[in-house]
């Protein structure tokens, strides 16, 4: 590609150009595909009833789990004064209609009133003894297949993703709260397998699925790239579906992020000017 530059100029006349003005950087560039998704939300919001916008609402989630995620380090950093020097910083996703919690969750002002202003909103009381980031992506999961059934096997896959990546990855079991928002998805077995075959017998035969293609812990990217794959495929089929209705609704956010996704992935290897990815090469 020519380094991340000739990625960027590429990426000019798309959807995602408003949003990559004057973004020099990879992570810049990265965060402006997300914004535009987010962007494409929001239109897509105005211009269904309530219970199209709800949806929406949903699956706009994730972003505002992100903004939770990067209050927390920032107000953590803060607690230990360690404000400084820690990395390029954003600012929070820009939800306007789509927020849940976030307006009232932002004025936290430490990570005690911001674990109780959670506690007291939809996304409940994360507990303390797991990843704030990995309880807030299953809540946004469930919320999302509560919303749209035909998602909840990709809730589930993702869940089986989570747990092979707490298995293998971190080394870590689930706290009590994560354990029990993954229950209805992939019950509680895999907490005690120690290989990916093991992993795989203790998981429900759909999301089990999601991990064919993990042999070592190390593979772990191709089973998340190949999943991207089938969200994409998915959403195809549910954008055919040719009757109006919240399918299609799902279809078409599903298009959108994992077209945002492949281009994430583009402008990393451009970046390295590695010339290709092997994310992309995995679900080509």
């Amino acid at each position: 590609m020519g380094g991340l530059q000739s990625a960027l100029d590429r990426l000019a006349e798309t959807a995602y150009a408003d949003e990559l003005e004057d973004v020099s950087t990879l992570a810049e560039a990265q965060r402006a595909t997300r914004r535009t998704v987010l962007w494409q939300l929001r239109v897509l919001a105005g211009w269904l009833p309530a219970g199209g916008a709800r949806l929406v609402r949903s699956a706009a989630a994730v972003f505002e789990a992100d903004n939770i995620v990067s209050l927390e380090l920032q107000l953590r950093r803060e607690q230990t004064l360690q404000g400084a020097g820690t990395g390029e910083q954003f600012g929070p996703f820009d939800l306007g209609g789509l927020a849940t919690a976030w307006p009232r969750i932002r004025t936290a002002a430490s990570v005690e009133e911001l674990l109780s202003a959670l506690a007291s909103s939809p996304w409940g009381d994360p507990g303390s003894d797991a990843a704030l980031s990995d309880v807030l992506t299953v809540v946004w999961l469930r919320r999302l297949a509560n919303e749209a059934p035909s998602a909840r096997s990709w809730a589930a896959s993702t869940g089986a993703l989570l747990s092979a990546r707490l298995v293998f990855v971190d080394r870590s079991s689930p706290g009590e709260r994560l354990l029990s928002l993954l229950r209805p998805l992939i019950g509680t077995g895999w907490v005690r397998a120690d290989t990916p075959d093991a992993l795989r017998a203790a998981l429900p035969p759909g999301p089990a699925q999601a991990l064919d293609a993990l042999q070592i812990p190390t593979e772990l990217w191709r089973a998340e790239a190949l999943l991207a794959a089938r969200v994409e495929t998915d959403g195809f089929r549910l954008l055919r579906a040719g009757l109006p209705g919240p399918d299609v609704v799902l279809g078409a956010m599903a298009v959108l992020a994992v077209d945002a996704w492949r281009v994430r992935a583009a402008l990393a290897a451009a970046a390295v000017n590695a010339g290709t990815s092997e994310v992309l090469d995995a679900v080509a």
